[in-house]
């Protein structure tokens, strides 16, 4: 079962300043993966050791998941893997907009919790600003990919995407979706799903070379 969290309560709100890679990992400089909504953190706990030449973050809202997840991760010694607790769309813009260029290779986003009602959708944890903030921190090539068995969640996600000009598809990609995780593992949901013979709506993106503008200033009160 989920448990949610909601990201607009007051507590959520507050930004927690994020520790540099530097501060991370034994190795900061190697290609890093972020996973915005880790969870317990399993895929990555597993990921990691198979992809030892990349630094792996997982982000988690629930501050008991991210816990335990910290607490697996040290007792396995992996120290290309961190954990950290944080609410992505008021913390991590300014984290990413401090990465050196070319460090961020990959975005992940898998079966993010999928707020239903009309009036819930701005808990979703794709918002615009985000987005861009993750479209000026990966170079062009790097990558972002998409995941979720909900097809309402995922459609708007993709919808943002295309919309904004950043990203591309890969050619040989399926279209609407892709047929196969571009990872070497699934997560813990994704067996779920699978195992009852129902549907994963996966998209993987490309980042073009197109420049993000400046965000506009707010208007004057």
């Amino acid at each position: 079962m989920r448990q949610h969290v909601n990201p607009l309560s007051r507590i959520h709100q507050q930004p927690r300043p994020l520790p540099p890679p530097a501060q991370l990992f034994a190795q900061p400089s190697r290609p890093l993966h972020l996973d915005i909504g880790c969870a317990r953190g399993r895929f990555l706990l597993a990921l990691a050791p198979l992809q030892s030449g990349w630094n792996h973050l997982g982000l988690e809202i629930r501050r008991p998941l991210v816990a335990a997840a910290e607490a697996d991760r040290i007792a396995a010694e992996l120290s290309n893997l961190h954990f950290l607790y944080c609410n992505a769309n008021v913390s991590l813009e300014a984290w990413l907009a401090a990465l050196p260029q070319g460090l961020l290779q990959r975005v992940s986003i898998q079966f993010p919790d999928p707020w239903f009602k009309t009036k819930h959708h701005k808990r979703r944890v794709l918002q615009p600003a985000l987005l861009r903030a993750i479209a000026t921190a990966l170079a062009p090539g790097s990558c972002l990919f998409l995941q979720s068995d909900v097809l309402a969640v995922i459609t708007p996600m993709v919808a943002q995407c295309e919309s904004c000009g950043w990203f591309e598809r890969p050619a040989a990609d399926g279209r609407p979706w892709r047929a196969a995780n571009p990872l070497p593992l699934p997560t813990e949901r994704e067996l779920q799903v699978l195992a009852k013979g129902l549907p994963v709506y996966r998209v993987l993106y490309q980042r073009n070379g197109a420049t993000v503008p400046p965000q506009a200033a707010p208007p004057p009160l």
